[in-house]
């Protein structure tokens, strides 16, 4: 009986840290060349689909009106703030990465292929932007 409840218990502990794994939750990325917090990033999922906005923007250059004037999509013009950087990412098959849809870096307005890879036990992700054989990884850190 003692040994049926520890295991109960144990697996109950253990839920959480497996929950973890996935790019689902508020994360902050750095800027690459600063060193500087510079969003807060919500993901979520619907139907097995990612999808992520910019929640909160951070530095001291920010301003409230800032839009995407250098985006070419249906984004164009829109605020910085609450917009949809990352679209259409899914599940690997049998991996804990996602990939096979967009993030847009709204500073120039690109869209590069993007794949989640969650690290360090869900407390970092590492998001890979690339351009054909082109690309970067940025690791962003969980908040929530």
């Amino acid at each position: 009986m003692y040994r049926a409840l520890t295991a109960i218990v144990l697996g109950a502990l253990a839920f959480p840290a497996l929950a973890q794994m996935t790019p689902v939750g508020l994360w902050r990325n750095v800027d690459d060349k600063t060193g500087e917090a510079k969003a807060e990033i919500r993901i979520v999922e619907s139907a097995g689909v990612l999808s992520g906005k910019i929640a909160t923007r951070l530095g001291k250059d920010v301003k409230p009106d800032d839009v995407c004037d250098q985006c070419s999509d249906d984004r164009k013009d829109k605020p910085i703030l609450g917009l949809e950087i990352i679209r259409g990412a899914k599940k690997a098959e049998g991996k804990e990465v996602w990939e096979g849809g967009k993030i847009l870096d709204p500073e120039n307005g690109r869209n590069y292929t993007l794949r989640l890879t969650p690290a360090e036990g869900g407390k970092k992700l590492e998001v890979r932007g690339s351009f054909g054989p082109f690309g970067r990884t940025q690791t962003w850190v969980r908040i929530q």
